[in-house]
């Protein structure tokens, strides 16, 4: 059976993920969505790695379920192993927020159901010129709100845009994607990948608990009043005041030099 994506971990602690059925625009099948739900599980406690970039090859990012070997036997399923799937997927969503290390989406083709909301679900995402995103459930029979998509999608765009897109299914461009607020760059395609690994790259180096802390409250945050997340924030800020990391910013901007933080001197030791 081929290996369902490629990865490789660079020397600054950045782990590229690659789906790789370009033939089939990298569509996913179930046993993709495990080994990609294992993973995300699996990052949370590989010290080697300090970021993630999801990307596809060939023309495609992910263009979701894959109709011949997912959704044309899902129809033939019981009721109970369907849900078993349903919720394998949301693990899969659920597994990529939870990780405390940031995830950039390369989004340089078609980003199409399934593959929409993966890239929804990374911290940032950086479209190529002729990438498409389109949340198609509708289209297809199906309901919107899929794998987090109901979630994710008000908290990006707004709740009136993220409406538009689950309810009509229609596919962007990405000029409109990053109007909408969808996508954080967009760049030449051919330069989709090594932008997103370069902005990876960049949180890899950077103080690698602090940024878990920010994931983290980002996440958290959502469901707080205003004066449960100042709280929240005051007490990780004091914490943080007394960091290693911090003290090597005093540090640097003393001797007026660059910060070395935790994430660039784990990688030179590692080169070391």
């Amino acid at each position: 059976m081929p290996e369902p994506f490629r990865e490789t971990i660079d020397a600054d602690g950045v782990c590229t993920i690659t789906l790789d059925r370009p033939e089939r625009l990298n569509a996913l099948t179930f046993e993709i969505y495990r080994a990609l739900t294992d993973r995300f599980a699996d990052l949370a406690h590989d010290g080697a790695v300090h970021s993630v970039v999801l990307a596809g090859s060939g023309r495609a990012f992910c263009s979701g379920g894959d109709v011949r070997d997912i959704i044309g036997k899902l129809i033939d399923m019981p009721h109970a192993e369907v849900l078993a799937f349903t919720r394998m997927t949301g693990e899969l969503i659920g597994n990529m927020r939870r990780l405390e290390k940031p995830v950039v989406a390369a989004v340089h083709g078609l980003a199409a159901g399934a593959g929409a909301v993966m890239a929804a679900a990374a911290d940032l995402r950086v479209f190529g010129s002729e990438a498409k995103i389109a949340f198609l459930f509708t289209k297809v029979g199906l309901t919107g709100a899929d794998m987090g998509a109901a979630w994710l999608l008000p908290r990006l765009v707004g709740q009136s845009r993220a409406a538009e897109l689950l309810l009509l299914g229609d596919t962007i461009d990405a000029a409109t994607a990053e109007r909408y607020g969808l996508a954080n760059r967009v760049v030449p395609t051919e330069q989709c990948v090594p932008v997103a690994q370069e902005l990876a790259r960049r949180l890899a180096q950077g103080p690698l608990e602090a940024l878990a802390t920010t994931k983290r409250l980002l996440e958290a945050e959502a469901h707080m009043q205003l004066e449960a997340a100042l709280e929240a924030e005051a007490k990780a800020q004091a914490v943080h005041l007394l960091q290693p990391d911090h003290r090597e910013y005093h540090a640097a901007f003393g001797a007026k030099r660059p910060p070395r933080f935790s994430g660039a001197r784990r990688a030179e030791e590692r080169r070391a």
